[in-house]
């Protein structure tokens, strides 16, 4: 399936290739990259060319590009590039050029194992870690001195299982499960102050430290809510289709549970506001005024809370005055970033003040293209976690859920 993969630096620049079933030119790339440099936040994800099928992701400043010479299911390759930025960000804890170039023969090990002759093999952390240990400083060491290397001389036990994301004999002290339900909310707020459209984007990761071969079943207080679902392999689908529950032998260690959406034919709750009030004029100072309050947060504190608003070209500079955080002007990109931190429901954060604005012929529109805040212990869905039953083992797991709320695409037009 994938012949060749190669991985781009935001440069343009490819710093590592890997081949499977045949070698393929490095030149085959620069399809992807005359895209790229047209626009790169815009970049097909399948790009057919004269003898490939390019298929690329984006990710922490690098992009990776598989090669493919015959036609095949794009959303298949794509989840596993993403499967291989996830590995790394594992085992290296972050995924970007240095770490890579650092770490070239761990993930040119990690490639061997993952791929056969081009097709997924072994995809799941828990085997890949039997098979090539994790970088750390003891270990290279050793390895440098008994003249060792990383890579296990047997196979993992779970390989050739029916449940190959656990190994076997996994024995802790303390027996832990904790859940992190993650909600991100997209919106477009419209100057009006309507919403023109919401959605949110929900996962729940796990952190799983158990002993033995525990079954669990985790349910919900409002599972319907959920327009649409994708599962960790983990899972039992058809009884969450018959009873909404989910039913899994789960992996060791950190893992994705499950990823869901809820779309805007619900009722989406927007957790924060922003009163504005700008008019810009050709060649005159503007005045600016923006207040940023809660609004649908159920008592919970929002925090992390910043603004980047895009303004037009013709805007040379800013005179303001904020009552809370600091905030700083990019006269290259044409960016006012305000970074407020933790909103005080008694002293709303305000940002005043004149704007420069140069004599043009353009149109002088504004919006507020990124709004990032934070809410802990709170899904804006309404989501709640039921229970958590475990089977199999007869020892009492500690439990935990945390609920999170964070801003995904929200933009506020001014």
């Amino acid at each position: 399936m994938i012949h060749s993969l190669f991985i781009v630096n935001s440069s343009g620049d490819v710093f590592l290739e890997k081949h499977w079933r045949s070698v393929v030119s490095r030149t085959c790339v620069s399809y992807f990259l005359d895209v790229h440099r047209e626009s790169a936040n815009d970049v097909p994800p399948v790009l057919s060319t004269p003898h490939h099928y390019l298929v690329s992701v984006q990710r922490s400043g690098i992009s990776l590009v598989a090669a493919c010479k015959h036609e095949f299911p794009p959303l298949f390759v794509i989840e596993f590039l993403h499967r291989v930025v996830d590995t790394f960000e594992d085992y290296f804890s972050e995924c970007n050029e240095n770490v890579i170039k650092e770490n070239y023969v761990i993930v040119y090990e990690l490639l061997d194992e993952m791929l056969d002759n081009g097709f997924p093999l072994a995809t799941e952390c828990n085997i890949l870690k039997e098979l090539i240990k994790p970088p750390n400083i003891l270990r290279t060491i050793a390895n440098s001195v008994t003249g060792k290397s990383n890579i296990s001389g047997t196979l993992p036990s779970g390989q050739l299982s029916a449940i190959p994301w656990r190994r076997t004999g996994v024995k802790y002290t303390n027996n832990e499960a904790y859940f992190d339900v993650v909600e991100e909310v997209d919106a477009i707020i419209d100057k009006n102050g309507q919403t023109i459209c919401a959605e949110i984007q929900g996962y729940i990761d796990c952190c799983i430290k158990l002993s033995g071969m525990p079954d669990l079943s985790l349910s919900f207080m409002n599972p319907r809510l959920f327009d649409d679902v994708s599962f960790h392999p983990c899972v039992r689908f058809k009884r969450w289709e018959s009873e909404r529950i989910l039913s899994f032998i789960p992996p060791d260690g950190n893992f994705r549970l499950m990823s869901y959406h809820v779309g805007s034919q619900n009722i989406v709750a927007i957790p924060i506001y922003v009163r504005h009030n700008l008019v810009l004029r050709s060649g005159e100072q503007s005045r600016l005024d923006i207040t940023v309050g809660p609004k649908t947060t159920m008592g919970r504190t929002v925090e992390g809370v910043k603004l980047d608003i895009c303004m037009p070209k013709a805007v040379t500079n800013c005179s303001l005055v904020v009552n809370q955080g600091k905030y700083t002007y990019d006269t290259v990109n044409k960016v006012l970033h305000w970074d407020i931190g933790r909103i005080d429901a008694a002293k709303l954060p305000n940002i005043r003040g004149t704007v420069s604005v140069a004599s043009t012929n353009s149109t002088l529109e504004t919006t507020i293209d990124r709004v990032h805040f934070t809410i802990s212990q709170m899904a804006v869905s309404g989501l709640k976690v039921n229970r958590l039953d475990m089977y199999g083992e007869k020892y009492k797991p500690f439990k935990g859920v945390k609920y999170v709320t964070k801003a995904g695409k929200f933009q506020i037009r001014m």
